[in-house]
């Protein structure tokens, strides 16, 4: 799986025929970045609720939740239980903005290339993108793994685009090659890289070290994106930052 930065640019009026079957998009705007993607006539894509911030007046736009399992899957995994689709009826134009300062990263997904992603971390991809729940297999991860313990899988074949909270860094283990992480700074891996909760050693460190009590390890073979700034670490501090009621 590849991991894009250069958008692609729609060349001037091209027809339908030309068109379809790429994926042309433009990523605009620091810290708070978007995606203006260029969509053929009957080309659609999905995204998550409230994602969408322009369009031109020929996309038409549908909520589906896509059967039971996949709503329940999405509420599980931090995303609304809903999905919006827009389809461009003619030449279209659709922009889909970032959350959170920080980028939009364009994976290319490919059959039996997975991606794993932060929950919540979905912003939009094409329709041959499927987005499924992500459990962390470790029972270790399941009751301590915090934000590390239910993620997002993309899987099937298309261009999806993924919110990353600050600047992204990007590193490519070799077989059994370990790196550890603070679990909110994850922002994805390839399906390859396995993935397990540690608790931090120590009862010093981990009751005045501030680094909380478990720590993610990240194992490969495979690529692995980190955030530097995840959106839960910003709120944290700034509600310490905030003055408290003494009443």
């Amino acid at each position: 799986m590849a991991l894009y930065y250069r958008a692609t640019r729609r060349a001037a009026a091209p027809d339908a025929a030309e068109f379809r079957g790429i994926m042309h998009y433009e990523i605009i705007g620091d810290p708070f970045p978007a995606v203006i993607c260029q969509l053929a006539s009957g080309e659609a894509m999905r995204t998550e609720r409230g994602s969408m911030i322009w369009m031109s007046p020929n996309m038409n736009m549908e909520t589906k939740g896509g059967g039971l399992g996949k709503m329940v899957g999405r509420m599980f995994s931090g995303e609304a239980l809903f999905q919006n689709i827009y389809t461009a009826n003619g030449n279209g134009m659709i922009a889909f903005g970032s959350s959170f300062p920080g980028k939009i990263i364009p994976l290319q997904i490919t059959p039996g290339n997975d991606f794993v992603v932060q929950k919540a971390g979905f912003l939009a991809g094409e329709m041959g993108v499927d987005l499924s729940i992500h459990f962390n297999q470790r029972i270790g991860g399941a009751f301590f793994g915090g934000e590390g313990f239910i993620m997002q899988r993309l899987s099937g074949q298309g261009t999806a685009f993924v919110e990353c909270d600050g600047a992204l860094v990007e590193y490519d283990l070799a077989p059994g090659q370990q790196i550890v992480v603070d679990t909110g700074n994850v922002l994805g891996y390839s399906a390859s890289v396995g993935m397990t909760i540690n608790r931090v050693k120590g009862g010093m460190n981990m009751v005045f070290g501030g680094e909380g009590l478990f720590n993610t390890v990240l194992t490969g073979p495979g690529k692995v994106w980190l955030q530097t700034m995840p959106f839960s670490s910003f709120v944290n501090t700034i509600a310490g930052a905030l003055p408290t009621s003494n009443s």
